[in-house]
């Protein structure tokens, strides 16, 4: 899309990353996406959340942090899940927009230049997606590549909504749309599907565009697929009666 909308400049950008047991990535990942957004001259805060990990990974964030003043490392001290962590972290956000990534390595940090250029260019979020032509992926685990795909065309349908990578966590806000989204409910993965429907109903403007992404190379895993289908579910419905039922009360 090259259009372009009028809206408030944006001055600086809040990376939100959800942390467990990630002692032998979190240092790299932050260094990398940090080189980046300087090199870039993007004006920037790291925030990550530690969700109660039982390895370094505190300690390397707190040590990384005396060093490099664009990190903030904050500690999610109450119930853990995925999307409490990333709630933590929103509510802890000072910037004008946020991109919420993996603490992985498994993003490309270069889409988070690409994002930022997008929401100045007036959308209101941006969404990659894996699955565009330009996009793709890496070492993706064939069962869950098969099950992501039904997920997303079962979303697509249900929805009505072009968007073919719903699940995908990887995406960017302006302050608004989050503020606009709330209350956040989902407390685990299933916010990754809450935050981009919430936004689509409400009425926000959004783009897509075709990212990389690559299996982690350290560490183990956290979605339990087995365990998140009725929480997808509910979330899903919980949205789709919104859509239905709300009579444009939520709507921007």
């Amino acid at each position: 899309m090259n259009e372009v909308f009028t809206r408030k400049p944006l001055e600086l950008l809040s990376i939100v990353l959800p942390a467990r047991d990630e002692e032998g990535c979190i240092c790299s990942t932050v260094e990398h996406l940090h080189l980046e957004l300087r090199l870039h001259g993007i004006h920037h805060e790291i925030i990550v959340v530690d969700d109660g990990s039982s390895d370094r990974t505190w300690e390397l964030l707190q040590d990384l942090s005396l060093r490099l003043p664009e990190l903030n490392p904050v500690q999610n001290n109450g119930p853990h899940g995925f999307g409490r962590a990333i709630i933590r972290g929103l509510d802890r956000m000072n910037g004008d927009a946020v991109v919420i990534m993996m603490a992985d390595e498994s993003d490309d940090c270069r889409d988070v230049v690409r994002y930022w250029q997008e929401l100045r260019n007036g959308f209101d979020c941006v969404f990659g997606s894996r699955f565009l032509k330009g996009g793709g992926t890496i070492d993706y685990p064939v069962v869950k590549l098969a099950i992501n795909r039904m997920a997303n065309t079962f979303l697509r349908f249900f929805f009505r909504i072009k968007l073919n990578d719903t699940t995908n966590a990887f995406k960017a806000y302006r302050r608004e749309v989050i503020d606009g989204c709330r209350p956040l409910i989902a407390p685990h993965f299933n916010l990754t599907v809450e935050l981009p429907l919430k936004a689509i109903v409400r009425g926000y403007r959004w783009t897509t565009l075709p990212i990389t992404w690559r299996n982690r190379r350290t560490g183990i895993a956290k979605l339990k697929i087995k365990e998140m289908g009725s929480r997808y579910l509910f979330i899903c419905l919980y949205i789709w009666l919104e859509k239905h039922l709300s009579r444009g009360d939520y709507k921007q």
